[in-house]
């Protein structure tokens, strides 16, 4: 007997303090991207408040170092579907990562090199 696969809400996953899967995410080619969780967060853009989702690869991408990680805006369209768009204004790209090493701070975790 084959066992129906459930659809799983990207939002949801994302949102779960206690999920610790890799996220595959499918680039523009078709190709699928493993990526480890780092930090969601609400951040407002021009006074539109989004969240954004900080994710680490755990596939080689190229131009993205190993220990970097990737900013990506999270959208959900109108029929409920969540999608991720790596975050294009690096001064937004900045400005949420400067919120996750804040929280990182709060919460005694040295962010110094």
């Amino acid at each position: 007997m084959r066992e129906e696969l459930v659809p799983i809400d990207l939002l949801d996953v994302l949102l779960d303090p206690d999920n610790t899967d890799p996220i595959v995410l499918i680039d523009e080619d078709g190709n699928p991207l493993t990526f480890s969780q780092v930090f969601v967060t609400p951040y407002e853009v021009n006074d539109e408040k989004h969240l954004f989702a900080i994710l680490a690869p755990l596939d080689e991408i190229e131009g993205v170092g190993e220990m970097e990680a990737i900013v990506f805006r999270v959208d959900v369209d109108k029929e409920g579907e969540t999608t991720l768009h790596a975050e294009q204004d690096e001064k937004v790209a900045r400005a949420v990562f400067a919120v996750y090493e804040a929280s990182l701070r709060e919460h005694g975790i040295d962010t110094e090199d």
